[in-house]
C-alpha cells in the first residue's frame, strides 16, 4: 500500500514506473491504495519449479544430459508467473479504480468512482487466515460487474473505494456550492455596477460632471 499524495507530472510518471502502472494519472489525481494478487497465487508455480528442478537433477544423475531442460523450463515458468503477478495491479485513486494485467499483452480497465453502485468482498476460511479474498464491484449498466480474485487485503480494498466515493461526492457538492456562490457574487457585482452607472449619469445630468468626466469615470467603473 502507498499513502495518498499530491504529485506533479514528473513525480506521477516516476510513481507509475515504481508501481509498474501503465495508466497515466490525470491532473489532480491522487493514489490512495495499490494492491497485487496475494502471494498464495505463487505457491503452485513455486512447487512446480521445485519439483521440476529436482526431477531434472535426478534425470541428469542418470547420465541423460537433456535432464537440464526440465529445471530451466519450470524456473522460467516461475519467473513468468512472478512477472505476471507484479503486472496484475489494482489501484484506487480519488477519481477511479484502475485494474491492469498482462505480460506479453496489456489489459486495462477503469471504473470511475461515481459509476460504482455496490462493492462486496468474500473470504474463505483460509482467505481469512492468510489475508486474501475476492472483491466484486457493481458498476453502471454499460460497464457491468467486475470481480477481482485472490486480492491481498480485500477488506482494505473495499473500504478504500467506499471512502474515496464519499470524498468524491463531497468534493462534487463543494464544487457545486462554490460555483453557485461565485455566480451570486457575479450577479451582485453586476447590480452594483449598474447602480453606480446610474448615479454617474444623474451627476452628469445635474451638471456636476462634465461629459468627459462622466465618460472617464464610466470606463473606469466598467473595467474595474
Amino acid at each position: 500500500m502507498i499513502e495518498e499524495m499530491d504529485l506533479d507530472p514528473k513525480d506521477k510518471q516516476k510513481l507509475n514506473k515504481d508501481i509498474l502502472m501503465k495508466t497515466e494519472l490525470k491532473l489532480d489525481e491522487k493514489i490512495a491504495l495499490e494492491l497485487h494478487p496475494h502471494w498464495f497465487t505463487m505457491i503452485v508455480p513455486f512447487l512446480l519449479a521445485l519439483v521440476g528442478s529436482i526431477a531434472g537433477i535426478v534425470v541428469m544423475a542418470t547420465g541423460i544430459v537433456l535432464g537440464i531442460i526440465l529445471p530451466i523450463i519450470f524456473v522460467l515458468y516461475f519467473l513468468f508467473k512472478t512477472l505476471q503477478r507484479n503486472n496484475n495491479i489494482w489501484v484506487v485513486t480519488n477519481l477511479r479504480v484502475i485494474d491492469e494485467e498482462g505480460v506479453l499483452s496489456n489489459k486495462s480497465k477503469e471504473s470511475p468512482l461515481d459509476k460504482i453502485n455496490n462493492i462486496t468482498y468474500f473470504q474463505t476460511f483460509w482467505g481469512k487466515v492468510f489475508g486474501f479474498g475476492n472483491v466484486q464491484i457493481q458498476t453502471a449498466a454499460e460497464i457491468g460487474s467486475t470481480t477481482y480474485r485472490m486480492v491481498s487485503s480485500p477488506k482494505k480494498l473495499k473500504d478504500t473505494i467506499t471512502l474515496k466515493q464519499e470524498e468524491y461526492k463531497q468534493y462534487q457538492i463543494d464544487k457545486q456550492a462554490q460555483g453557485l456562490a461565485n455566480a451570486m457574487v457575479k450577479g451582485q457585482a453586476k447590480v452594483d455596477v449598474a447602480a453606480e452607472l446610474e448615479k454617474l449619469f444623474e451627476l452628469k445630468e445635474k451638471g456636476i460632471l462634465t461629459e468627459d468626466e462622466y465618460q472617464a469615470r464610466k470606463v473606469k467603473l466598467l473595467n474595474s
